[in-house]
């Protein structure tokens, strides 16, 4: 097979604010430092995890700057570059690239539906116009629509530049069907589970990897499954899946699911503030009770 440009666990990174909703420079260091350290392939900010759809311009320009040079190529950096719009868009992905990241990652347009050639239009214009590597997005419950499979595979027949899908689908069907329509023709083609429960079953199948919440607090897991996948240590990926499968209830606690996210992360012994922008609200303390008890069930505390 040949190697993918992106692999492994590459989790999406929450953005650490102060109380003033400001880039908490000091708290996103200790947590970059800490999913590192435990193992991560690679980091991706400004993903849905990162906030990016309620910040300012100037606030996701700053977090992309930042949190690429501190990383200062210790793992891959991928930048979200999301936006309705596809100038937009490009500028994002621009930026993204000024600052040093390695790649980029685009979910597809959102609020207005697109046709599949309007898709496509999109995503060609991006990789035309970029001299960057592109990782497609697919978040149908976010976005709105899925982005088809067979959409997927012409735009990595015709640019070598996108590289590769973030599959945020509940459904392994979809991610199966997504390797074997693309993979045939783009064997570098990366594809990555999206929820992290899915991880082991997108590498039997011929996946790269997941970029999964739960290696901001619990990279051991992932990450462990992962390299247990390639020691071929098969029955420590199992164990450790059964693990991680405790964890997904988190992210229906909150809507957004950011501070549930962030507190995950500061029970586990993370020194940051969980704050988030409005109009994402604090956690209760009954969700708070809640997370501290999913943790306590994957035993992470």
């Amino acid at each position: 097979m040949t190697t993918s440009l992106f692999h492994g666990v590459i989790p999406p990174v929450p953005t650490i604010l102060d109380a003033n909703e400001q880039l908490d420079k000091e708290g996103m260091k200790r947590l970059i430092d800490f999913t590192i350290a435990g193992g991560v392939n690679g980091l991706f900010f400004l993903g849905s995890a990162g906030e990016f759809a309620h910040m300012s311009d100037d606030l996701r320009h700053e977090v992309a700057r930042f949190c690429t040079a501190y990383v200062n190529k210790r793992v891959q950096v991928l930048i979200g570059a999301a936006h309705p719009g596809t100038e937009a868009t490009l500028s994002f992905a621009r930026h993204a690239k000024s600052v040093g990241a390695d790649g980029v990652v685009v979910v597809n347009p959102y609020y207005n539906p697109l046709a599949e050639e309007n898709i496509t239009l999109h995503y060609s214009y991006l990789a035309e116009n970029l001299d960057l590597p592109i990782v497609i997005y697919n978040f149908p419950a976010l976005t709105g629509q899925s982005i088809p499979v067979d959409v997927v595979r012409k735009l990595a027949l015709n640019y070598p530049n996108i590289v590769g899908l973030k599959d945020t689908v509940d459904s392994l069907n979809h991610i199966r069907e997504t390797l074997q329509a693309v993979l045939p023709v783009r064997p570098d083609f990366a594809v990555f589970a999206g929820y992290d429960e899915y991880l082991f079953g997108t590498l039997i199948l011929g996946g790269a990897g997941s970029i999964p919440a739960s290696a901001n607090f619990a990279p051991q897991l992932t990450c462990g499954i992962y390299q247990a996948w390639r020691d071929k240590d098969f029955h420590k990926a199992v164990e450790l899946q059964q693990q991680l499968s405790w964890l997904p209830p988190l992210y229906a606690l909150d809507t957004p699911f950011y501070n549930v996210i962030k507190y995950a992360i500061q029970l586990v012994g993370v020194d940051i503030p969980v704050n988030s922008l409005r109009p994402a609200q604090p956690l209760s303390d009954e969700k708070k009770a809640q997370v501290k008890a999913i943790l306590e069930h994957a035993k992470l505390l």
